[in-house]
């Protein structure tokens, strides 16, 4: 009798676990290729998603990829690694971000892990940066990636955000930007998006990045990385880290997040490094080694499949040869579809400027001078996968109700998903809900 009463009241108690739980928001990028994918529309495009597409539409596979496959299979075993990852991935990797020949790698000043691409590698700096530095916050730009400030609120660390983006120029709002580094407290930290800004493609100048550094240095701020782009920004890697190397050669510690889901296309596969760079050996020991104890409760050890491909690209002179010709392929075919969108707009008469879609960050600081004055320095320059198209969420929603096209609620265009089949299309319809602005 009692036992029976007991399981009952039991029963009860196990049913109302979860009853608090409401559903989650839907994710506001990967929802739209959700709603995408539900749209029965023969006409429908999607211009939401963050993955690279050929001029048919189609997902990607570098033929450098296939190779490097083609050489694992059945020829390498699939054990666990360490902790870390890859020892040889993470040192063909240091190699793309901080120079072939840096001497920070020679004289191994550089912490660094195998992550779960670009994601993870954010995620274990933001919970190294809480477990080690307590009481710091990070400072995010306006706009930036929606994820960034999940990771960091996940992490527990405080955040602050600073000036970026300027909508009325459509490019960067490089004063505002200035003034809030230099009010920040001395010894913040600060996230920078090391090249083709996420979400709206408007990256410095290379004149503006020196500013920015020495601006660092007369702050003791902290940089942090975000490099998902290299080679995939401009189709040379050397050039979309320039940032960096700007960076490093001024006397900054630094932190670097990379990703190859994009450039090398290796989306699914979840491959990455975190590297922090050190005061000297001894500390970059430490380092490491309490990156690889975060690790250890979140994910063990990190995938080997990813790290293999990457590996076998990067220390192959042959097939990173190829790879450099591929990623410079797929670069090339977003500059054209810039091109080709802006094109479209200008011939159907749009009251607004589309300049900002095709004009590069070789837009100088002395040409900037003079179109804005000193005071108010805004650089129109996008490069990279998306175009931050200025619309409305109105105007998106139209969009995507009249034309069956799909992106972000604050008007992000994936350059990736722009065809020649389609510019004509999107370009007509961008041109309707926005020509009375």
């Amino acid at each position: 009798m009692w036992r029976g009463r007991s399981w009952a009241v039991g029963a009860r108690s196990m049913s109302s676990w979860w009853s608090n739980v409401e559903p989650a928001p839907k994710d506001p990028i990967l929802g739209v290729t959700e709603a995408y994918l539900a749209d029965p529309s023969p006409d429908k495009v999607n211009v939401g998603v963050g993955a690279y597409r050929d001029d048919n539409g189609k997902p990607v596979v570098l033929e450098c990829v296939r190779e490097a496959e083609r050489r694992i299979a059945g020829n390498l075993n699939m054990e666990y690694l360490p902790m870390g990852g890859s020892n040889k991935m993470i040192e063909e990797s240091l190699k793309l971000a901080y120079g072939e020949d840096s001497e920070f790698i020679k004289d191994r000043r550089i912490a660094a892990v195998q992550s779960l691409s670009g994601t993870g590698a954010c995620r274990l700096f933001a919970d190294f940066q809480k477990r080690f530095l307590p009481d710091s916050q990070i400072y995010i730009p306006v706009p930036t990636w929606a994820n960034h400030h999940n990771i960091w609120r996940d992490a527990r660390v405080p955040q602050q955000t600073f000036h970026y983006y300027h909508p009325e120029s459509r490019g960067l709002d490089f004063a505002a930007l200035m003034e809030d580094i230099k009010n920040a407290p001395n010894g913040s930290f600060f996230l920078l998006h090391a090249c083709a800004h996420n979400p709206t493609g408007v990256d410095p100048s290379e004149e503006q990045w020196r500013e920015i550094s020495h601006l660092f240095r007369v702050k003791n701020h902290f940089p942090f990385f975000d490099m998902a782009y290299q080679g995939f920004a401009s189709g040379d890697p050397e050039r979309d880290a320039k940032a960096i190397r700007i960076f490093l050669e001024d006397g900054h510690l630094i932190g670097c997040a990379q990703s190859y889901a994009k450039n090398m296309g290796l989306y699914g596969q979840r491959v990455g490094c975190l590297s922090i760079l050190c005061e000297d050996e001894m500390q970059a020991v430490a380092v490491k080694s309490q990156l690889q104890q975060i690790a250890r409760p979140m994910y063990s050890n990190p995938p080997v499949h990813g790290s293999l491909i990457v590996l076998i690209i990067l220390s192959d002179p042959d097939l990173k040869s190829l790879w450099l010709k591929e990623v410079k392929v797929m670069a090339d075919r977003i500059i054209g579809m810039r091109k080709a969108l802006r094109e479209n707009l200008e011939k159907l008469g749009s009251p607004l400027s589309w300049e900002h879609i095709t004009n590069q960050s070789s837009y100088s600081l002395e040409k900037c001078k003079e179109d804005c004055g000193d005071g108010n320095v805004n650089v129109i320059s996008e490069i990279g996968m998306f175009c931050y198209s200025g619309m409305t969420p109105e105007q998106v929603d139209r969009l995507t109700n009249e034309f069956h096209i799909y992106m972000t609620r604050n008007g992000r265009i994936s350059m990736a998903g722009v065809t020649t089949g389609n510019v004509t299309y999107l370009a007509n319809a961008i041109h309707e809900v926005t020509k009375s602005t």
